[in-house]
């Protein structure tokens, strides 16, 4: 029992973004205690994450900016060992994963966004997603989007199919659409599920969070602050949103997306304020049910919500901790060696130009392959394609009964990956063709003769070019 109640408990993982030299820490947040300190580490906002519940991947801060290239390092949570440095063009800014660990996305100040196949290491796709540095970036629940916040406010959504598409690389990504509703710097970006459509929210300097139907752009909902809006978390069941200030203040407010029906109308909701930081908010998350925020007071805080209290209070002298990554302390376990055929994955070298696929190039060591095989198996396949691999060489031997159903579930695999990735491109039709209507509706009901009164929208939809706007439109 009591082993069962240590695999399912879990730890914080912090860094800062100061200095290399504090160095990134897990602790223990039902004790206190200090699990491991990673050494040599200074990572920037937004720029750490834990890829597969097994290692912990960083973006290296770099005070020079894009000048001078900067490096992404992987490490290993099950064994200690020097990290796997990849030294990527440019500095990155903020980094980000799909959920199922197959690519990893980053963003450099000069505007230019990368895209990583994780397995292999390749460098998908490089291009310029805008013409100001970008903050934050996150991917939709279904990994189906990939979501820019820039430093001027623009918030810009990306298709992954184009940006996966290797034979079309040569071309610019498809660009879904894009924002400039905000007025300054965006702070974070969360996803969520609001019945049967998805949403996502960005916070801003400007003091504003606001909400957005993903697949369409829509804007739905507008929450006014009275000081600039730092970071943002969602509560991992009810519909809370929880936004921090410069002045140290975490506001709380209920999301009711389905009470608001125009969408340019700007709410200012009542929330109730969670206070006990003394300087800006620079980081929240959330453990369990339980709130966890930091601060540029040094400190980080384990928040009961509900009876609005502190459980827990951490400092971290050495810098503010400007990125938080729970985790599973089973995954700071060793391995065992007949754990090890189910639990491998495999990370590589992230290449630093575009190059053809070379498995054998950059391969890591952080991947424990059975006795009986001799050499790993060949990186470069894609998904499912590492399955038609080893079906088609075992097609060669014989005809098993197990191979004939394996073959059949990874075509019944493929033909729901098809029919999701159909239906998500006929939402996105419906959505644009919905719009094209109501804006004839709108003209042909308008005056001709009267000027129009009601506020101007600052929505820009895609026409002939896919790139953002090097200036808003007035």
């Amino acid at each position: 029992m009591e082993m069962g109640e240590k695999m399912n408990k879990e730890a914080l993982v912090v860094c800062s973004d100061k200095s290399t030299g504090i160095g990134i820490t897990v602790w223990d947040l039902e004790t206190g205690e200090q699990l491991l300190h990673i050494p040599t580490c200074a990572a920037a906002p937004h720029g750490l994450f834990c890829l597969r519940n097994q290692f912990i991947v960083a973006s290296q801060s770099n005070r020079h900016g894009s000048f001078g290239g900067g490096s992404i390092f992987i490490w290993p949570l099950n064994k200690p060992q020097s990290p796997l440095r990849s030294y990527t063009l440019e500095a990155m800014g903020p980094i980000s994963c799909t959920k199922d660990g197959l690519y990893i996305a980053g963003g450099a100040p000069s505007g230019n966004a990368y895209l990583w196949e994780v397995a292999s290491g390749r460098l998908l796709r490089t291009w310029h997603a805008h013409h100001k540095s970008l903050k934050c970036m996150v991917f939709s629940d279904d990994d189906s989007l990939l979501i820019f916040g820039c430093t001027d406010g623009i918030i810009s959504v990306w298709s992954m199919i184009s940006l996966v598409d290797v034979e079309d690389s040569g071309s610019s990504p498809s660009l879904l659409y894009y924002s400039s509703e905000h007025r300054s710097s965006i702070t974070g970006l969360v996803t969520m599920s609001a019945g049967a459509r998805s949403i996502f929210i960005s916070s801003s300097l400007d003091g504003t969070c606001k909400v957005w139907e993903l697949v369409s752009g829509r804007h739905l909902q507008t929450l006014i602050y009275p000081m600039s809006v730092t970071a943002i978390t969602l509560h991992p069941i009810e519909r809370l949103l929880f936004s921090g200030s410069v002045d140290g203040n975490i506001f709380v407010n209920v999301l009711d997306i389905g009470a608001v029906e125009d969408c340019f109308v700007t709410t200012e909701d009542q929330a109730f304020v969670l206070k006990v930081h003394n300087e800006s908010i620079t980081a929240l998350t959330f453990s369990g049910f339980h709130l966890i925020s930091a601060s540029e007071d040094f400190t980080f805080c384990l928040w009961d919500t509900i009876n609005r209290v502190v459980l827990r209070r951490f400092n971290n002298r050495k810098g503010a901790v400007t990125n938080m990554v729970v985790i599973k302390q089973s995954s700071l376990f060793p391995i065992s060696n007949h754990q090890r055929v189910t639990h491998q994955f495999q990370v590589s070298l992230l290449q630093k130009y575009p190059q053809p696929s070379n498995p054998g190039k950059g391969m890591a060591t952080f991947l424990s392959f059975p006795a009986s095989h001799s050499k790993p198996p060949p990186t470069h396949f894609h998904g499912n394609n590492l399955l038609d691999h080893l079906i088609s060489g075992s097609e060669q031997e014989e005809q098993t009964p197990a191979m004939l159903q394996t073959k059949l579930e990874k075509n019944i695999d493929d033909r729901l990956w098809v029919t999701s990735m159909t239906k998500h491109v006929m939402e996105i039709s419906k959505h644009l063709q919905c719009r094209l209507l109501d804006m004839m509706q709108c003209r042909l009901l308008c005056n001709p003769y009267e000027p129009d009164s009601s506020p101007k929208k600052k929505r820009h939809k895609i026409q002939s070019q896919n790139q953002p706007p090097t200036e808003q439109s007035q």
